[in-house]
């Protein structure tokens, strides 16, 4: 994501973009308020999102100015479980706060898809990550190993 300057309005000062939260017209004062995310703005895709903490760029504030921007798990199938989960979960939190915003609805169903696939995939291939994936197998493989921890970072076993 480029870092930009935001837009100048007429009186000089910054736009409020995708980057800034809103408050409610006439807010008192005294009162402690939270803005509200911004309905459209733009999103990483799942495997930054999960290395970053967020799929929202204007979300993201790195501690101490520092970013995770690996992932051991990147490029590996259980790496695509993680991030189609976590952008999930992502579009949940968002849409508690925006139920009207249907292209967010669209993509979390279209995400719920795709992840339901990829565990499919990873189960299919290397064994359960959840007692729900079990409905596929043909035998109780919970306790048989590997386990998900036991993959190194290309997805094969140490």
């Amino acid at each position: 994501m480029d870092e930009k300057k935001e837009p100048m309005n007429d009186n000089g000062t910054e736009e409020c973009t995708w980057r800034y939260g809103e408050l409610p017209a006439c807010a008192p004062l005294s009162v402690p308020y939270v803005p509200v995310q911004k309905d459209a703005e733009p999103r990483y895709n799942p495997a930054d999102a999960l290395s970053r903490g967020t799929l929202f760029p204007g979300l993201e504030l790195p501690f101490k100015n520092t970013v995770n921007r690996t992932n051991p798990y990147a490029g590996t199938p259980l790496g695509e479980v993680m991030a189609l989960r976590f952008m999930v979960n992502e579009l949940q939190l968002y849409l508690d706060t925006h139920k009207d915003d249907a292209a967010a609805f669209k993509l979390m169903k279209d995400t719920i898809k795709l992840s339901k696939e990829a565990n499919r995939r990873f189960a299919a291939r290397f064994g359960p990550l959840t007692l729900y994936d079990l409905e596929d197998m043909d035998s109780y493989t919970w306790i048989e190993g590997p386990w998900p921890w036991e993959f190194n970072q290309r997805g094969a076993t140490d």
